[in-house]
């Protein structure tokens, strides 16, 4: 979940930088890649990908 917000703030990034736009309060195209970044170092660490409900349902299949 969180690597396709990823893509999607990297999608505005782009077309915030493609078009030279700038938002007020300092936020711009390099805000976005940084967000982009967060976000996808949160997805390789594990967090938002499974809840504990599906882990113990995996678990249980693997047994059998």
């Amino acid at each position: 979940m969180l690597a396709i917000v990823a893509a999607i703030v990297f999608g505005l990034g782009l077309l915030l930088d493609l078009l030279g736009v700038n938002i007020p309060g300092g936020v711009s195209g390099m805000t976005f890649v940084l967000l982009g970044l967060t976000l996808l170092a949160l997805h390789q660490a594990g967090i938002g990908t499974a809840s504990v409900r599906n882990y113990g349902a995996w678990r249980g299949r693997a047994r059998r």
